[in-house]
């Protein structure tokens, strides 16, 4: 298994050209494979985040969103759930699963998490729905670009904003009892300042790892683990920044 905790390329002597697992290449065949597994990666998360709208609109629009997750019952705590469930099993078991399983189960979790996101067409305006979201494509291809191409090593965040998610976790679990409405809007604002960090600190997490995957047999696997990283990044900014622009029906 490739050596995740060491995302630098192997090079030795000057102007040597860097090695993917021991083998020396071109510099233009490694920036040529790095940029196709980056495409791999945005093209799986983009089409994870639009399976999840068409789903999320589709079962609003069908009268059962209404039915089952405005009720508070068990169906709907399991659609609240059952994402949580996939990533917790494509994170910790990415090596016991094949890539098409995973790649399946990235498309299982890209369902159920549009049946979750379908109570946002319950609440808000749908054009304010569609405002919000391409704000937040908008930002989100800023800091993707940004993680990609800065020279500036962003590692050092990794801990400080995993920290700050564990942090707006726990706050948001004491506003549902508290019901706080300034409370909501200052989880809103942290929320959208962490993920928006951490779209470009996983950007370069993924673009650095590239030379320990390429040509080994987790090269699928990482693909569809880096299109789960950003999708995530994507929807919670794009939930939170919803708080600030969204519209009440």
């Amino acid at each position: 298994m490739a050596n995740w905790n060491d995302p630098q390329p192997r090079q030795t002597g000057f102007g040597a050209s860097p090695s993917l697992n021991g083998e020396a290449v071109t510099r233009s065949t490694y920036d040529m494979g790095l940029r196709r597994h980056m495409l791999s990666i945005y093209n799986y998360m983009a089409s994870g985040v639009l399976l999840s709208g068409i789903v999320a609109l589709l079962f609003a629009q069908s009268g059962f969103a209404a039915q089952i997750m405005t009720g508070g019952g068990a169906l709907a705590w399991l659609i609240i759930l059952s994402p949580l469930a996939f990533v917790f099993a494509m994170s910790f078991g990415a090596n016991r699963f094949s890539t098409g399983a995973l790649r399946a189960m990235f498309w299982g979790f890209a369902t159920v998490m549009g049946l979750s996101l379908s109570t946002i067409f319950l609440v808000y305006t749908q054009a304010s729905i569609a405002l919000t979201f391409f704000a937040t494509a908008a930002a989100f291809a800023g800091l993707s670009l940004v993680g990609y191409t800065t020279k500036k090593d962003l590692s050092g965040m990794g801990t400080f904003l995993i920290m700050g998610v564990i942090g707006l976790l726990v706050a948001m679990v004491i506003n549902m009892f508290v019901g706080s409405t300034v409370m909501q809007l200052a989880i809103s604002a942290i929320g959208v300042l962490i993920f928006a960090g951490l779209t470009a600190y996983d950007t370069q997490r993924l673009k650095l790892m590239y030379h320990q995957v390429a040509g080994t047999e987790f090269a699928g696997k990482a693909v569809v683990l880096g299109a789960l990283s950003l999708y995530l990044d994507f929807i919670n900014m794009f939930q939170f920044l919803l708080a600030f622009l969204g519209q009440r029906d």
